[in-house]
């Protein structure tokens, strides 16, 4: 199926929801979604929902308000605290269940305060490329995924939110900052903002697409293949600046990034 014939579906699966509640975290995908919804739904009928967590960092927050803004949709921001179950801290490889239950027990109940019925999120095909526990609660609470019902890829959502002319087109991919801590390492809002400030330092020099994968006093960075040589390049300043974050050796991953790669573990 050709691009813009997977976008006319998408149009008519979300026109067919009537009113709905959008997981929107401001990154490429919510946001194609977001804008979709808009010129489809009257403003009642349509509301933007984001999380405010530890687990996500507050640039990313700033952001999803502004891009909010710019379509003209209504934004509510919920505090989750999935920090509170003992289960999430314990990071379990079904860590993201618990996290997501959370996130959308809270979204239902605020949709149906306004008048609204369908609880939507941005998954799409290539998510079902990684491991992902967190698709059993949409599967209990009846969360829908348009864009996994439209067909779109991650490369897909790419294309169309640039033919839509939307900054966020080539933003980086994001994730809970969780996701950098290796499963039954304890999570703390302590570690969690070593991992955001060392990807802080990384991106200040310029890496777009970075991961700090955390293991006590070692940590694996993640970049771009080709952005590489320009991280061993420039090995004294990163090792200066995650040293003063507490990490004893700091490694680089020669596979470069991608998503979920603390899930290359399970099952082996």
């Amino acid at each position: 199926m050709q691009p813009n014939d997977k976008l006319k579906r998408l149009k008519k699966i979300i026109s067919g929801y009537g009113s709905c509640a959008v997981a929107f975290s401001g990154g490429v995908d919510s946001t194609l979604l977001l804008k979709v919804a808009s010129g489809l739904l009257p403003k009642d009928k349509l509301l933007a929902v984001t999380a405010n967590s530890p687990t996500y960092p507050a640039e990313e927050l700033i952001a999803a308000r502004k891009t909010a803004r710019i379509l003209g949709v209504r934004h509510k921001i919920i505090k989750t605290r999935e920090l509170k179950n003992k289960r999430f801290l314990s990071n379990p490889v079904d860590r993201c269940y618990f996290c997501k239950k959370e996130l959308f027990l809270k979204m239902r109940s605020l949709a149906r305060k306004n008048g609204i019925i369908s609880v939507l999120d941005a998954s799409n095909l290539s998510d079902s490329e990684d491991f992902r526990p967190g698709n059993l609660v949409k599967e209990e609470l009846g969360v829908r995924s348009p864009f996994v019902e439209a067909g779109f890829t991650k490369e897909d959502i790419r294309r169309t939110s640039k033919q839509l002319k939307l900054p966020t087109w080539d933003k980086p991919n994001l994730a809970c900052l969780a996701s950098r801590i290796p499963y039954g390492t304890k999570i703390s809002v302590d570690l969690l903002k070593r991992v955001h400030r060392a990807e802080s330092y990384l991106k200040e020099m310029g890496f777009r697409q970075v991961r700090v994968r955390h293991y006590n006093g070692l940590c694996r960075i993640e970049v771009c293949r080709n952005e590489i040589p320009r991280l061993i390049k420039d090995r004294e300043e990163v090792v200066d600046k995650l040293k003063k974050l507490g990490y004893n050796y700091i490694t680089v991953d020669l596979n470069g990034y991608r998503t979920g790669s603390l899930n290359e573990v399970i099952g082996r």
